[in-house]
């Protein structure tokens, strides 16, 4: 398990990237669309990324694993399951909440792979 992204939903991209690229100095590292946008954290491996898919879904770290359904059969009691394992472009995804109710995104890379 790696904390590859903080997940950061925005309602305005223009003024999130003013923000944390202008203003704070994260540089910016990829983008899809205009949608999403992830930054590098300044001294650290670990990257911010902003998207305006849904406004309104709750910021967390995003954790990737080897496999979400290995993760979630295993997952520690103590993660309330918000969204079971599903499909995204690549691999899957799931969402939960830790005991306090904060948002905890798992995700896997298992069907990015490259065909020769």
């Amino acid at each position: 398990m790696k904390l590859e992204f903080l997940f950061a939903p925005t309602a305005d991209m223009e003024a999130s990237l003013a923000l944390y690229r202008d203003g704070l100095g994260c540089e910016e590292v990829w983008r899809e669309g205009d949608a999403t946008v992830t930054l590098s954290l300044p001294g650290t491996n670990v990257q911010l990324m902003l998207d305006a898919h849904d406004p309104s879904a709750p910021s967390g770290p995003l954790f990737v694993v080897d496999s979400v359904q290995a993760f979630h059969a295993k997952r520690p009691s103590a993660m309330h399951v918000v969204d079971d394992p599903s499909e995204i472009p690549g691999g899957f995804m799931a969402t939960y909440q830790d005991p306090g109710g904060a948002t905890i995104y798992v995700m896997d890379q298992a069907t990015d792979v490259p065909t020769e």
